[in-house]
Formats: structure tokens, C-alpha cells, sequence
């Protein structure tokens, strides 16, 4: 039978080239090897004063963990019976002006959940801001009960939570952009999926595609959706007949209408569906006319071509990202941050002609 050898053997091995190990740092730190590893990987009951202690140490002698190691050693873990591994908080911000959120973060947020639950975490909801928990307290919540991973429901306007202690936090944001601090994000990838979503309808012969945005919504989106829009207009110049991107303050009929008559597209992109009737009532007969695509499927209230935006994926994927940074004992704002992005899906309707 092959033995595999143990942990502790392999630290062992390690310690004799002078490499700084666990083992190491609890000896200097006159600690149990168990009470090191916890407070490195962001899991059990580790009293804070002394979680920061281990860290700062590990941080000053220059420990890494090895992944080959960490990597058996979770294997094992996974072969025993599901056990618990920690907390994750969602960070829901209260906004007066947008709260509460509609669907799409509620379903970031199962994702998220099932997603935990699968990899032997907890997951628990908070609402901060204006109006909610103010984040001292809950910083102090969090820091009590030994929470470390910290994700940021999608926020309508820039979200500010620099009045969490980051230095004792993994996080990650669940939208496009987030500064105060700097933290890994996950999000649609509103780019690539228009850009695919204009060569379908150029090849079901549109040629005088139009799009409606709330100018808010583009903003927070960091112009990803207007700036596709424009570069597939200006690459295919040939084939497409130029419509301007129709810019609202907010979703309604009348500036919809004026722009609809004045500009005649033959295909409409935009997040509501509603906007079927807005067409019809303008002379527009769907799908015969004139076409439609909902930017976000979620929003549908009808049978209607659309782009899944996928927020269940996006959830659980923001999870897996944040239990790789709790395993690996990264906290803090990173010093480089990175974007995970996800192509939505198409869903095929009865307001686009069919394809050929």
C-alpha cells in the first residue's frame, strides 16, 4: 500500500532548509501548529490580537504556504464528512434612492449561498449604510465572531466601505468597479456580450440597430455597454446604417418615442421589456418590423429575445475567488487587483425574426 507521508512529516522536511514553516512560527511564537495554520487561512476561533501577531510574523520571515502541500491537505479534508470551515458575510449597502435591490442581486446572492454551503460555509446576509447597520458596527460584529470573508453585494453608485478594518478581511465586489479600497471583482462582461449580441442581429439581417440606456446605469458600468455600441457601429460601417445611443435620466415612454420616430431603428436594445409596447404603439409590429432584445433576462416580464447576465454564476464564482484568498490568508486591499468576467448566455424569443 503507498503511504502518503504526513503533514507533519512533510513541515519537517521543510524546516530543515531553512524554509519558515508553520511549525516554525509556532515554536517562535510559543502557539500550536493548529492555532497558526487557523489564523493564516482566515478559519476557526483565533482570537484577533493574536491572529494579527501570527500574520505579522509569517509576513516579516517571509513565510508562503506551499501549494502542493495545501493541496493534499485539502484533498483530505474533502474525502471526510462535510465540516465547518467559517463565515462568509454579504455586505448588502443601503441606498434610499435604489433599495431594496430587484432580482439580479438576489440571485447573486443564492448563488453565492449554494456555492458556500457546497465548499462548508456559512453564509450570512448584512445590510449596511444609510438608514441600516452603520459599518463601525459592523465591523465590530464581524471581528467578534471571527468573520474574515467579506463580499460586496452590486451597489447603484460607488460604494464606500474603507470603514471596515481591511487589514482583517478577504473581500471581493460583485459588480464592475469598487475603490474605497481597491478589491478583486467579479461582474458580467458587458463588452464582449454586446459585441456578440450585434454580430448575431447583424447576421439575421438588422442593419440599423439602436440602443436606450439610463445614463446612470452606463456609468456604473464603466461605459462597457455604449463604448461595444459604438466600436461594432464604426467597424461596420459598410453594413450598418448609424442610430445614437439614446441616453435617459431615467425609463420612460416619452424621450423613447421621440427618439424611436426621429431615428428609425429596426431592432431595440435596451434593459425593459416594456418597451415592446412603447414600439407597437409608435407603428412598429414585433417581430415583423421591427426587432427586440432585453439586455438583462432577469428583467423579463415577457416571452422576448434576451442576454442572460448569468448572476447565479456570478455569485458562486465571487465565492470561489473569496474562499481561495481565506485559504491563502490574503487580507487587506491587493496590491493588484483583478476582474473575473462572465459572457452572457443568449436567450433565443419570439420579438427577433428567426435565424436562418
Amino acid at each position: 500500500m503507498i503511504r502518503i507521508p504526513s503533514f507533519a512529516v512533510i513541515i519537517s522536511g521543510m524546516a530543515e532548509k531553512n524554509i519558515p514553516t508553520i511549525r516554525s512560527l509556532a515554536k517562535s511564537l510559543r502557539l500550536s501548529p493548529t492555532t497558526v495554520s487557523d489564523a493564516l487561512r482566515g478559519v476557526g476561533r483565533v482570537d484577533q490580537t493574536t491572529a494579527k501577531r501570527i500574520r505579522q510574523l509569517a509576513e516579516k520571515v517571509g513565510y508562503k504556504p506551499n501549494p502542493l502541500t495545501t493541496a493534499l491537505m485539502s484533498g483530505f479534508r474533502r474525502s471526510r464528512a462535510t465540516t465547518f470551515r467559517g463565515v462568509i458575510a454579504a455586505v448588502d449597502i443601503n441606498e434610499p434612492a435604489r433599495f431594496p435591490h430587484g432580482p439580479f442581486p438576489k440571485q447573486i446572492s443564492a448563488g453565492a449561498r449554494q456555492r458556500a454551503t457546497e465548499l462548508g460555509f456559512h453564509f450570512e446576509e448584512f445590510i449596511a449604510g444609510r438608514n441600516a447597520l452603520p459599518l463601525p458596527r459592523l465591523d465590530s460584529i464581524l471581528k467578534s465572531r471571527g468573520i474574515h470573508g467579506v463580499m460586496i453585494m452590486p451597489a447603484w453608485l460607488a460604494p464606500d466601505v474603507s470603514a471596515l478594518d481591511w487589514s482583517n478581511y478577504a473581500g471581493v465586489y460583485t459588480d464592475n468597479f469598487i475603490e474605497k479600497p481597491r478589491l478583486h471583482t467579479v461582474c458580467s462582461d458587458h463588452y464582449r456580450s454586446m459585441m456578440e449580441l450585434l454580430e448575431r442581429l447583424r447576421t439575421r439581417g438588422y442593419r440599423r440597430p439602436g440602443l436606450m440606456l439610463e445614463q446612470g446605469r452606463d456609468d456604473r458600468l464603466l461605459l462597457r455597454q455604449s463604448a461595444a455600441f459604438r466600436a461594432f457601429q464604426e467597424s461596420h460601417t459598410s453594413e450598418l446604417e448609424y442610430v445614437p445611443i439614446l441616453f435617459a435620466r431615467e425609463f420612460s415612454e416619452k424621450p423613447f418615442s421621440t427618439w424611436f420616430k426621429r431615428h428609425k431603428p429596426d431592432v431595440v436594445l435596451n434593459h425593459y421589456d416594456e418597451t415592446v409596447a412603447w414600439m407597437e404603439a409608435c407603428g412598429a409590429k414585433v417581430p415583423e418590423t421591427h426587432g427586440y432584445v432585453c439586455l438583462n433576462a432577469i428583467n423579463l416580464t415577457r416571452p422576448c429575445a434576451a442576454l442572460d447576465l448569468q448572476p447565479h454564476q456570478l455569485g458562486a464564482r465571487a465565492v470561489e475567488l473569496l474562499v481561495g484568498q481565506l485559504q491563502r490568508g490574503e487580507y487587506g486591499s491587493p496590491a493588484w487587483t483583478t476582474a473575473t468576467m462572465l459572457t452572457a448566455s443568449w436567450i433565443e424569443g419570439s420579438t427577433l425574426r428567426p435565424a436562418e
